[in-house]
């Protein structure tokens, strides 16, 4: 009895489902973590239905928390979501393009301002007005995106700052158009039934910045979203692989512009008035560090960016009340206040809020489950462990092939192999001493060895036997030949 051993029969890593198709390292991704916290929570693999989910609870929890907190509140809640899309264009123009803009502020004032004279002259409603908002931001990003596809990072940010110093200054100059200092007015749409206009308006705004961070995370995950980062990271590789830079980077300016003016035009319902006062210079600084605050390149940091521009305001404002400010002191409080929450945000949290959230969360999760990495690696060697049978003893990834059949014809044994597949390899044991190998003596003379028709066959894993010449096996004169032959052959040998 022979131990030959072979492969073990595969397990799945997935108990109770199926196998993954994967080979290598790469099939250890769908081993399930173990641990005290259980199975991950599945999200689907496809991102726009990922995406989707998120859409949907978010909708679902700023539904239940726009119901339960009072009319300010929902002004307030309604200004962090128009925050959002603006920070979410900025976010892909920074985070994913690597383009730095100053003036963000002026694309605000392009959509505001679109809104209020649709508003006063056309009457195309809500819709149309936004979208229109929308469209001839993105248009005047185009415009500007164009010259500054040429520009380098400080270059860019010294234009962009020029247009959010510029522009506010046209209003003043046609004032006949654009109403002057007193600037022009804007009606917020009524809520339909009982709701209240202000609770409708921070609903519409809600479902504008999810509609909007939706189409920007699927857009950062398609073919455009790779070239974002292809040119983000060395424009000379980007060309070299066939992407075009300098459409590239126009398209990413459209995008944020776009994003930039809608928010405008939100801002413009919640204000009721749009004018110079509105959109200074200081608002297109604070977009940008509220955009490092949250997290560059991540639209769910960008929440965090607009809870703290639209909360940093009120903040300092009580805090300006407890210690009996002066109105100068309190007019520079916020700034201060929010240049202080950026320094210690980009000190803990150099990836921003959520960034850190994230790291704070991957190293919790290891700290109960353990690495992936080690509960995956240590799942699949359980699985590939072999047991022990308890009616031989011997591992149940080994089988024991009996050396059944007759002798060979010349008294040798023929051994019966299995066949000679991958999983049944020879084993060191099964290897050939060194008392069994061919001594000098029985070498196989010149005239005795096989011919074309005694080689072996084609079966794999049999031992052919040369077998002598019926004709001569006992004759003597041969047996005399073979002796001389032999003793000619150890003359010669050196």
């Amino acid at each position: 009895m022979t131990s030959v051993p072979t492969r073990p029969a595969p397990v799945s890593p997935n108990p109770g489902g199926s196998d993954h198709p994967e080979r290598g390292l790469r099939g250890l991704r769908g081993l399930k973590p173990l641990g005290r916290m259980g199975d991950r929570v599945r999200l689907p693999a496809q991102p726009f239905l990922r995406h989707l989910v998120f859409f949907v609870l978010g909708a679902a929890f700023f539904y239940v928390l726009t119901t339960n907190v009072s009319t300010y509140n929902d002004f307030q809640i309604g200004e962090i979501a128009l925050y959002a899309i603006v920070l979410g264009g900025l976010s892909l123009l920074t985070g994913l393009n690597g383009q730095f803009s100053l003036g963000h502020g002026a694309f605000m004032i392009i959509g505001a301002y679109t809104l209020a004279l649709l508003q006063l002259h056309a009457h195309v409603g809500i819709v149309g007005e936004l979208v229109s908002a929308t469209l001839i931001a993105a248009a005047a990003g185009v415009i500007v995106g164009i010259p500054a596809a040429r520009l380098s990072a400080p270059y860019l940010a010294g234009v962009t700052l020029m247009l959010a110093l510029a522009l506010p200054q046209l209003s003043s100059q046609y004032g006949s158009v654009f109403g002057g200092e007193q600037g022009l007015t804007t009606t917020p749409p009524a809520g339909p039934g009982s709701i209240n206009s202000q609770e409708w308006l921070a609903w519409i705004q809600i479902f504008c910045a999810l509609l909007v961070l939706l189409l920007l995370a699927n857009l950062a995950r398609s073919r455009f979203g790779r070239a974002f980062r292809a040119v983000r990271d060395d424009e000379i590789a980007a060309a070299i692989s066939g992407i075009h830079v300098a459409r590239t980077k126009v398209l990413a300016f459209a995008v944020s512009a776009g994003c930039a003016g809608l928010g405008g035009a939100l801002l413009a319902f919640s204000t009721g008035v749009v004018n110079n006062g509105e959109f200074p210079l200081s608002l297109s600084i604070a977009l940008l560090a509220a955009m490092v605050i949250g997290g560059a390149g991540s639209f769910v940091g960008v929440w965090w960016g607009a809870v703290a521009l639209v909360y940093m305001s009120t903040w300092s404002g009580s805090l300006s009340h407890q210690f009996s400010l002066g109105t100068s002191a309190a007019a520079y409080l916020s700034d201060a206040i929010f240049g202080v929450v950026l320094i210690v945000a980009i000190l803990a949290a150099p990836t921003g809020i959520q960034g850190g959230i994230r790291w704070i969360g991957r190293r919790a999760w290891r700290g109960l489950v353990g690495t992936p990495l080690q509960t995956a690696a240590t799942t699949a060697l359980v699985a590939l462990a072999p047991a022990s049978s308890t009616e031989t003893g011997e591992p149940l990834g080994h089988r024991v092939i009996p050396l059944d059949g007759p002798p060979a014809d010349d008294g040798g044994s023929r051994c019966r192999s299995a066949p000679a597949g991958g999983d049944d390899r020879v084993s060191g044991d099964d290897s050939v001493s060194g008392d069994d190998r061919i001594s000098g003596d029985d070498r196989v003379s010149g005239d005795d060895r096989a011919s074309g028709d005694d080689r072996a066959g084609g079966t794999h894993g049999e031992t052919s036997t040369v077998r002598p010449d019926p004709e001569h096996e006992h004759d003597p004169e041969h047996e005399h030949e073979h002796e001389h032959e032999h003793e000619h052959e150890e003359r010669s040998t050196p």
